[in-house]
C-alpha cells in the first residue's frame, strides 16, 4: 500500500491570498459603510459609498497583486536566463556547484556527484532552478491568476456588508453591518486557521479583533465630523 501524506504547507500560497482578499473586502467595506452611516447619511448614499469602495478595493487589490507578482516573475526569469547561460558556457562549474549543494544536504561527495550528473543529464535547467534557485512549477508566479484571485476574494468579502446595507433597517444599519461583518470575519479566521492546521479559536479572535478596531475607528470619525456624502 502506498504511503500517503498531506502537507498543509502546500496551501500557504492560495490560502494567504484568499484570506487576505476576503478579509480586506469585509473590513474595508464594512468600515466605510459604518463610517458613512454614523455620519447620518441616507441609505442610497451609504450604498453608493460601499459600492465605490468595493470597486476601488477590488481593482486596487488586483493591480497591487499583479505588480507584486510580476516583479517576482521578472526576477525568476532573469535568474533562469543567467542559469541557462552558465549551463551553456560553464557546465563543469555548474556540476560542481550542484554537487556541493547535495553534499551540504547530507550526501557523501561521490554519491552527490553521481546524483548531480544524472539529474543534469535528464534536465539541467529544471534541476538547477529547483535545487539552486528554489524555483519550482508549484511556486512559479502567475501575475494574471494572482490578480484575478485577489480581486475576486475582495469582491466576495465586500458583498456581505453591502447586502446588509440593502436589507437592514436604517436605524440599526451600523449595528447590523458591524455584527454581521464580525461574525463573518470570525468564521473566516477560524476556517483559515483550521485549513492551515492552527487553532480555529485563535484565528477567529485575531481577525474579529482587528475588524472591530477598524469599524469602531471609522464609526467614531463619522460621529465626530457628522458630515454626509454629497
Amino acid at each position: 500500500m502506498a504511503h500517503f501524506e498531506r502537507h498543509r504547507s502546500k496551501r500557504v500560497g492560495w490560502l494567504r491570498a484568499a484570506v487576505l482578499g476576503a478579509d480586506d473586502g469585509i473590513v474595508s467595506t464594512a468600515s466605510l459603510v459604518v463610517g458613512v452611516a454614523a455620519a447620518g447619511s441616507p441609505r442610497h448614499q451609504i450604498l453608493l459609498a460601499g459600492v465605490a469602495g468595493l470597486v476601488a478595493g477590488a481593482l486596487s487589490m488586483a493591480a497591487g497583486e499583479y505588480v507584486s507578482v510580476s516583479s517576482q516573475t521578472d526576477t525568476e526569469e532573469a535568474d533562469l536566463a543567467t542559469e541557462r547561460r552558465e549551463l551553456a558556457t560553464q557546465r563543469s562549474a555548474e556540476e560542481k556547484e550542484l554537487t556541493a549543494i547535495y553534499v551540504e544536504r547530507g550526501l557523501d561527495p561521490e554519491l552527490a556527484r553521481k546524483v548531480a550528473l544524472q539529474l543534469m543529464a535528464h534536465d539541467a535547467l529544471t534541476t538547477h532552478a529547483r535545487d539552486e534557485l528554489g524555483i519550482t512549477e508549484e511556486t512559479t508566479a502567475h501575475p494574471f491568476q494572482a490578480a484575478a484571485a485577489s480581486a475576486s476574494a475582495f469582491a466576495s468579502g465586500a458583498a456581505l456588508p453591502l447586502l446588509v446595507v440593502i436589507l437592514a433597517p436604517l436605524d440599526h444599519l451600523s449595528l447590523m453591518v458591524s455584527g454581521a461583518s464580525l461574525v463573518c470575519l470570525a468564521a473566516l479566521g477560524a476556517l483559515a486557521a483550521h485549513t492551515g492546521g492552527a487553532s480555529p479559536w485563535i484565528g477567529a479572535r485575531r481577525v474579529a479583533f482587528w475588524g472591530a478596531v477598524a469599524m469602531a475607528a471609522t464609526a467614531g470619525i463619522g460621529k465626530l465630523f457628522g458630515t454626509t456624502v454629497s
